[in-house]
């Protein structure tokens, strides 16, 4: 499969990804239920967050804005404090997890724990291949603007 249709298909998924949602709304509307509904409603989260990540995979193929040194300092100091608020996160459903003994109390801490851990592998490797990556410093702009002129730095 090429890109185009790599691309078409993304799209096609941002599409039934936004009718999932859709559907979970009109079906939540009025369940007074809040077991049900907010079961529900996270399954549509879950489908929003799909939905970005397919935009993702679409902006990898296109151009996209590079990052300056300020905003990536920014950012760096962002991620690891969400990582650090991950790992807080999981060590904490983690002792929760040992202490519950009703089962359906588990199931959910166990699917939250599970996602918490996911989330903090995630940023972990977001940190290392993205931010890292497409970070555009000075020195690569001077590199850009300056490699290739016969009096500049080029060699």
């Amino acid at each position: 499969m090429n890109v185009e249709e790599r691309i078409e298909l993304f799209k096609s998924q941002i599409e039934l990804e936004k009718k999932i949602v859709d559907t979970a709304e009109k079906t939540t509307k009025n369940i007074e239920n809040i077991i049900v509904r907010e079961m529900i409603l996270g399954i549509a989260m879950d489908s929003r967050k799909h939905e970005s990540l397919l935009n993702t995979l679409i902006a990898l193929h296109e151009k996209f804005a590079l990052i300056d040194e300020e905003t990536t300092d920014q950012l760096i100091t962002n991620i690891r404090e969400h990582i650090r608020l991950e790992k807080e996160a999981i060590n904490s459903y983690q002792k929760l997890l040992d202490s519950l003994e009703d089962e359906k109390e588990k199931m959910i801490i166990q699917f939250i724990l599970k996602e918490e851990v996911r989330h903090h592998r995630f940023l972990k490797l977001l940190h290392k291949r993205f931010v890292e990556k497409i970070t555009f410093t000075g020195e690569d702009y001077w590199d850009w603007a300056w490699k290739d002129v016969e009096w500049g730095g080029g060699s």
